[in-house]
């Protein structure tokens, strides 16, 4: 990997923008509109006809033509004696000056109709239909209560366009516009594969071991980042293991389904000490180093690295608050990378506390929201999770520090409304 040395200890801005800039769009792929929910949209989304397609009533009431006192018209079979249906089509008729026929919201309008006169402002008397004492006026003026055709979109013009990330009332407006499917990017595949031979998935740890924190919360941060994970797997602390896990040759079902994905999220061993064996196995794999390690306090060891097969390696630290600061600043934009969206600029938030300087490195802070105001979460060590589980974001102190009352940037916890 000598040759491929990537670039070390980039602030976390310039992290983020390696990260993002990374991860090129997928494919795209065709959906039901049941499943686009939250899918970014790979194609354009025109009107396949105009909407709405015909002039209908926005009332309940009469389309009349002319003025008053007007005949009531049918055009229901049944109804030989000139009175109306109550749900009686109007599609297709014409109204001669003088006439009036029943109608509901949302039915067809006539032609000729001047407008709807609506029911709690007509009477009827025998076959005549006039105002009564609650209508204004002169009422219906001209179109009054009627929805023109192609009053939302006219037919073929771009309803929503490519690269939104589909909401319930798109997907909507998709349904209205004619469409049954959508062209949509693929959610990324994700593979994790944990490393530490210390590491237990149940019961109390005892001296000299730990729970695993990666296993339980990964598969579903990964799902709020856009991604989908495939398979989640454990390798040895043993160089051998991880390359072998890596590379994941696909001699097995599972294996085939981490090779095939798209990015793969190792836990711990990226560090530099004999017992961390993530960077030596990418140079034993010829993988392309993007990033190595990041000016930040926690998740400084954060690696992202291309794999030979073209997969994407994120090297999370091993302490748990650390790699989810590594998950904010590398996976989150690499996600948002291969599904087509943009890199969102980091908001503005009023620091509550100073911040002594520290040299060369920003400083990520889960905080709760006080007062309009970011207030440091207590237990915010690297391998602690009790500040981040209560916090509100997460503030990042520039290097050179600040004070009470200063703005420094923040990102967003997903899973914080």
């Amino acid at each position: 990997m000598s040759e491929n040395i990537g670039a070390r200890d980039v602030d976390w801005r310039t992290a983020r923008a390696l990260a993002h800039g990374a991860g090129r769009p997928l494919p795209f792929q065709t959906v039901n509109l049941a499943d686009a929910l939250g899918q970014t949209l790979a194609e354009p989304v025109h009107a396949l006809q105009a909407i709405p397609h015909y002039a209908s009533s926005a009332m309940d009431g009469w389309a009349v033509n002319g003025e008053p006192p007007w005949k009531l018209v049918s055009h229901a079979e049944d109804h030989g004696r000139g009175r109306p249906a109550p749900h009686a089509d109007s599609g297709g008729v014409s109204l001669a000056p003088g006439e009036a026929t029943f109608i509901l919201t949302g039915g067809v309008v006539p032609r000729n109709t001047l407008g709807i006169l609506r029911t709690e402002h007509g009477s009827i008397r025998g076959d005549l239909l006039d105002r009564n004492e609650a209508a204004r006026p002169g009422e219906p003026s001209l179109h009054e209560h009627v929805r023109p055709a192609g009053e939302e979109a006219e037919e073929g013009s771009m309803a929503i366009p490519a690269g939104v990330v589909l909401n319930p009332a798109q997907i909507a407006l998709a349904a209205v516009c004619g469409h049954d499917t959508l062209a949509v990017l693929r959610a990324p595949r994700v593979s994790l594969l944990m490393t530490g031979d210390e590491v237990i998935d149940h019961g109390l740890p005892h001296p000299g071991q730990v729970r695993d924190t990666f296993g339980p919360q990964l598969p579903g941060f990964v799902a709020m980042l856009g991604g989908h994970v495939d398979v989640a797997s454990r390798a040895k602390d043993d160089l051998d293991d991880v390359v072998a896990a890596i590379s994941a040759e696909p001699t097995d079902e599972s294996s085939l389904a981490r090779a095939s994905g798209d990015v793969l999220i190792t836990t711990g061993g990226t560090g530099s000490s004999s017992a961390d064996h993530i960077r030596r196995a990418l140079t034993e794999l010829g993988a392309e180093l993007l990033i190595d390690g990041i000016a930040m306090r926690p998740g400084h060891p954060t690696l992202l690295a291309r794999l030979p097969d073209g997969r994407f390696l994120v090297g999370l630290p091993g302490n748990p608050l650390a790699a989810m600061m590594a998950m904010l600043t590398v996976t989150a934009p690499l996600l948002a990378g291969l599904r087509g969206t943009a890199l969102e600029e980091p908001a503005a938030i009023t620091s509550a506390d100073a911040f002594e300087p520290l040299q060369g490195r920003s400083r990520l802070v889960p905080y709760r929201l006080e007062s309009g105001r970011a207030v440091p979460s207590t237990h915010q060590r690297s391998g602690m999770l009790r500040g981040l589980a209560g916090a509100d974001g997460v503030m990042v102190v520039p290097a050179e520090g600040c004070e009470p009352g200063d703005d420094v940037p923040s990102l967003p916890l997903p899973w914080v409304g």
